[in-house]
């Protein structure tokens, strides 16, 4: 059992004792969820199949994929700095789920340290390994979904783009002031599913850019890798950032049908004045509100688009209000009601990426020391978010049948600390390795494995 050492007597209750042993303890028995539901997904055979290691074959103490399957891991349990994998080296389940070995062996292995995995994100930073993180990230999101639907894509997704700014550390390259969030940000494109939860990709960007800035490439790029692995009719929907013409024209090129929110200006508000106007008589106890169709051209348009307006009562409010959507959606296929009732949807979109910055935190702090250009920089960081999207996607992929299983909703803070966080002790018997959790911990750990243990996953 090892040594045992008696830390402290609290004076509130001398019968307390408080002890240290050498036993194989861990608090963070999540980790085997965590890689129970990648190996699942198959992340890890995608991943070594397609990620170039660079390294000298016969010096490689830890393979590229179990350095990610560490990293990950780590990151879904809240070890967000690198600097972690130290103090966590010791730790029996991080040994376990972090090897692709079987057997005993992973235990009388340490993990790879934080050098060596600070070294993992220069080699992912290659444009190679970043494109294969990219593609990953979508097909984890797919896999899940398939798995929910008896591996069988969905028939139509709505896909979300929005831009997100991220505090970083330092004068990173390619940062900028953000007066909003009072420090140096990136500004990197997020793809996601409001109504699922999922985050389907991520493209860094630099802090000043533009709302719109590289998604006429980029959307369109996405949700062909959506209707692959995703969907059979990949549908798009954003916020005023991205309404610009060129953007438009692209997915109208691709037949990408989508719904955004225009800005207003004067030429919108006049073509909407006629509306603006109370009907006769007393008004009801509830707010009212219209969708009226119109077509308009922008000055900047090459053709005239389908516009909504939506008008609105507020409460003790004097004056009408109103805002604009534009849309390629066929009116005898969505009327002006369902257009804007599916662009409603969009908040929740927002939620899931406060969870990625609050939960998973990500922390770009590739610094430039050394012989590190700019770029180099860059990449690394959009590398290292990329990972923080696969943590994200894991603990994902089990809060939503543990949902499922209990009937209430989870947030991801509330699913790491009282499923992923539970203790356990890791006992070696005849051969077999016995991860022992708490008996508290069943209450939750049972019906989500019941809920895992029926899905549908497939090697696609």
């Amino acid at each position: 059992m090892g040594e045992t050492i008696e830390l402290f007597r609290p004076t509130f209750n001398r019968s307390v004792i408080v002890e240290a042993q050498e036993d194989n303890q861990s608090s963070d028995a999540g980790l085997v969820l965590v890689r129970e539901v990648l190996e699942r997904a198959r992340l890890f055979d995608f991943l070594n199949e397609r990620l170039h290691d660079p390294r000298d074959p016969k010096r490689i103490l830890h393979p590229l994929i179990d350095q990610l399957r560490t990293v990950i891991g780590l990151l879904a349990q809240g070890w967000g700095d690198l600097a972690d994998a130290e103090g966590q080296a010791e730790d029996p389940l991080l040994r376990i789920a972090g090897r692709g070995k079987r057997g005993l062996t992973p235990l009388e292995e340490t993990p790879p340290s934080q050098p060596t995995l600070s070294r993992l994100l220069g080699a992912l930073a290659s444009e190679g390994n970043r494109t294969a993180l990219h593609e990953a990230a979508l097909r984890l999101a797919g896999q899940r979904l398939r798995a929910t639907n008896r591996g069988h894509r969905r028939r139509r997704l709505t896909l979300d783009f929005d831009g997100m700014g991220l505090p970083v550390a330092g004068h990173q390259a390619g940062t900028a002031y953000n007066g909003h969030l009072g420090g140096r940000v990136y500004y990197p494109l997020i793809a996601s599913i409001a109504e699922t939860g999922d985050l389907l990709d991520a493209r860094l960007r630099e802090g000043k850019a533009h709302p719109a800035a590289e998604a006429p490439g980029w959307i369109p790029a996405v949700v062909d890798q959506a209707r692959r692995h995703l969907c059979q009719v990949g549908l798009v929907r954003f916020d005023a950032g991205f309404t610009d013409n060129t953007t438009l024209s692209a997915l109208e090129e691709r037949g990408i049908p989508y719904v955004g929110r225009l800005r207003g200006n004067p030429a919108l508000d006049r073509l909407a004045a006629p509306h603006l106007k109370r009907p006769v008589g007393r008004p009801p106890k509830e707010p009212r509100e219209w969708a009226i169709e119109a077509r308009y051209q922008a000055g900047s348009w090459a053709t005239d688009r389908r516009l909504i307006l939506v008008v609105r009562e507020r409460p003790d409010d004097l004056f009408l209000d109103h805002f604009w959507l534009v849309t390629s959606l066929a009116p005898g296929d969505y009327s002006a009601e369902a257009v804007l009732a599916l662009y409603r949807r969009r908040g929740k979109a927002e939620g899931h990426m406060g969870e990625l910055k609050d939960v998973l935190v990500p922390r770009l702090s590739a610094t430039s020391r050394g012989a590190a250009t700019g770029e180099e920089v860059f990449a690394r960081n959009e590398a290292w978010l990329l990972l923080h999207l696969l943590a994200y996607e894991a603990i994902h992929a089990l809060r939503v049948p543990l949902e499922q299983a209990i009937g209430t909703g989870f947030s991801l803070k509330r699913l790491r600390e009282q499923v992923l966080k539970s203790a356990a002790r890791v006992l070696e018997h005849a051969r077999q390795i016995r991860v022992v959790i708490a008996r508290s911990a069943v209450r939750l750990w049972q019906p989500l494995l019941q809920r895992l243990a029926r899905l549908h996953w497939t090697s696609g």
